[in-house]
């Protein structure tokens, strides 16, 4: 292989590796947040007044997450996915980022999510 053949493969991967840390800086802390958590398509966004709840689906499973709108500062956080018929799973305490992803396999049932940050519905 020649000098210049190595110099566009290096050329190449760099600009490669610049192009996915520039759309990683590109995307919102909060977006990173709630993707690096839940497998799957994000299927709902529901904004209230202290935070945003994500809804995700992947195969039969559903993952909800609850970020706040001011992170950092630890406050109560509460996050629950109930399919239809079954108990609810919540995630409940004082966090400073997200309420932990809860996951439950619904099938093709109804459910219900419900996201809470500090005194917030």
């Amino acid at each position: 292989m020649d000098r210049g053949a190595i110099r566009r493969r290096l050329a190449v991967g760099l600009a490669l590796l610049t192009a996915s840390g520039l759309l990683a800086v590109a995307v919102p802390a909060e977006a990173q947040a709630a993707a690096s958590r839940c497998e799957g398509r994000k299927v709902r966004t529901y904004p209230f007044a202290t935070g945003t709840l994500y809804v995700y689906k992947r195969g039969g499973h559903i993952c909800a997450i609850t970020v706040p709108k001011d992170p950092g500062r630890r406050q109560k956080m509460m996050v629950s996915v109930q399919a239809y018929r079954a108990r609810a799973v919540v995630d409940e305490g004082q966090y400073s980022r997200r309420a932990c992803p809860v996951t439950v396999h619904a099938g093709h049932r109804c459910v219900w999510v419900k996201g809470k940050v500090g005194r917030g519905p």
